[in-house]
Order: structure tokens, then C-alpha cells, then sequence
């Protein structure tokens, strides 16, 4: 019995061998397709530069086939831009209006809400109009720097300041004595805080979020209490022509996931998921 299991034995350990040997070179000709590389125009609103600076180097991280260049301005000059056939894939505002234009001319799909930010006062360091309040920006000679009114910070200025105009505290001449005030308008968010850290305005009204470390040290803040201030809805929307869909909906719920709002916030702005 044991003669004839030998043999048995060294067949069965052959056909394996054989068996084995006739498998590997199907799996390894086995391969994972490589994805192919994309470029995603993302049109932000300057406000976002610093946040979306560092959300698009971790989307690349997580796919290395992707690569977002962004374009930051005004959103009201990115939406002039598009409906000029300039191209782009998502489309992020700093209001709601703008993006409303651009639905209305058909540019993007549906938009939502993706982070909100509030305002506040800068001014140079050395403060050289002696601004202490919001009162003081009335005050005769001081040199106020506002966005254009068709810029969403421009026009939350604005607002801003009719708001303190209606308060008895402020009373109705504030406001015209304020815009009196206004030495320049700007296209951007960044200009606004340029001409601040520059001396050329004693003071601006910009977003909260403008304030990072760079521009801190060159300028002092005054908050604008919760009653008078406005908070800023963010949407954001694919473009219609993209020739990226399906990425640029990858992104955008990216933006809108646990990490990317994460980002934001660390950028000071308010998150709409918590």
C-alpha cells in the first residue's frame, strides 16, 4: 500500500504545480486602468483664494489626475468673464445674486450653498485717522476704501451702513457722511485690503476672512456688532459647458463633504455642515 501512495502522492503534487504555473501569467497580466489627466477651471470668488488654495492641493492629493486651477476676482468679473465664452468648470460666488445672473443666462446648473462669512472693519496699523469706533468713520476727512457696489462685498457694505443709518444711535446723516467718505472702489475683495495695508485708505469694509496672518500684522480690525453686520451666502455651481462634468460634481461635493468644509473653517469662514 504504501509503494502505490507514493506515486499517487508525486502526481497530485505535479498537477498542482502545473496548475499553479498555468494561472500566474493570467493574473499577472491583470492591471487597474491608469485615470486619465484633467484640469478643472474653478472661477472663485476672491474671498476664497487662501481657502481654496488649500482645498485644491488636497483634492490633488486624494487624485493626483486631477489638477484645479483656479481664477479668483470679483464675482461679478468671473460671471462677465464666462458669459464672454471665457472657459470654466465650477463656479463659486460670493453672493447669491451673481450666481442668479448666471443662471439666468444659462451658464451653470443648480447651485448651492456652501459656506457663509461675515464682515469687518480694517484699518492700517498705525491708524493714522485715529479710528476707534464705527461712529469715527464719519468723522470729516477720513478716507474710506469700498468695494464697487456691483461687488458682493461692496454692496454688503453698503447695506451695512444703511443699517447703522437706521439705528438712533447712528442716526439717518451716518450714512451719507460715511459714503462721503469713500476715497476709492475697487473690482475685488483683495484690492480693497491692498489699498488698507498700503496707507493709501484709513479704513475698509471686507470680509472677516480677509484678515489672514500675512495681512494681520499690517492691519488692526473693528467688529461690526451681529445686529448691523450680514452674513454672506457662498453657492456654488457647475458650469453648464464643462467638458468635465462628472469632476467638477466630484469637487464641488468634495467642497461641500466633512473635510472640505473642515478647510473652510479653518479659514474662519462659517461652515454650513457642523
Amino acid at each position: 500500500m504504501k509503494k502505490r501512495a507514493f506515486p499517487l502522492l508525486l502526481f497530485l503534487l505535479g498537477s498542482l504545480l502545473l496548475a499553479g504555473c498555468g494561472t500566474s501569467p493570467a493574473n499577472s497580466s491583470v492591471s487597474t486602468p491608469v485615470p486619465a489627466p484633467v484640469t478643472l477651471n474653478i472661477f472663485a470668488a476672491a474671498s476664497l483664494t487662501d481657502s481654496f488654495n488649500a482645498i485644491a492641493t488636497k483634492y490633488h492629493q486624494l487624485h493626483p489626475n486631477i489638477t484645479i486651477k483656479p481664477v479668483y476676482n470679483g464675482s461679478q468679473a468671473l460671471e462677465q468673464q464666462m458669459e464672454n465664452g471665457a472657459p470654466a468648470d465650477l463656479f463659486a460666488s460670493a453672493d447669491t445674486t451673481t450666481m442668479q445672473k448666471a443662471n439666468k443666462a444659462n451658464l451653470v446648473g443648480t447651485a448651492q450653498i456652501f459656506v457663509h462669512n461675515r464682515l469687518v472693519i480694517i484699518l492700517p496699523a498705525s491708524n493714522p485717522a485715529h479710528i476707534s469706533t464705527l461712529k469715527d468713520l464719519a468723522n470729516p476727512g477720513v478716507k474710506i476704501d469700498l468695494a464697487a457696489p456691483t461687488v458682493p462685498v461692496g454692496k454688503y457694505a453698503r447695506q451695512i451702513i444703511a443699517k447703522l443709518a437706521a439705528s438712533p444711535d447712528y442716526g439717518n446723516a451716518y450714512q451719507s457722511a460715511v459714503l462721503a467718505n469713500v476715497v476709492s472702489q475697487e473690482e475685488n475683495v483683495k484690492a480693497v485690503v491692498q489699498k488698507v495695508q498700503l496707507g493709501e485708505a484709513d479704513a475698509g469694509i471686507v470680509y472677516v476672512t480677509d484678515v489672514t496672518p500675512s495681512a494681520s500684522s499690517q492691519v488692526t480690525s473693528i467688529t461690526i456688532p451681529d445686529q448691523f453686520n450680514v452674513i454672506a451666502e457662498y453657492p456654488i455651481a457647475v458650469v453648464k459647458t464643462s467638458p468635465h462634468n462628472s469632476e467638477a460634481q466630484n469637487f464641488l461635493q468634495y467642497v461641500l463633504s466633512t473635510d472640505g468644509q473642515a478647510i473652510l473653517q479653518q479659514y474662519h469662514f462659517v461652515p454650513v455642515k457642523q
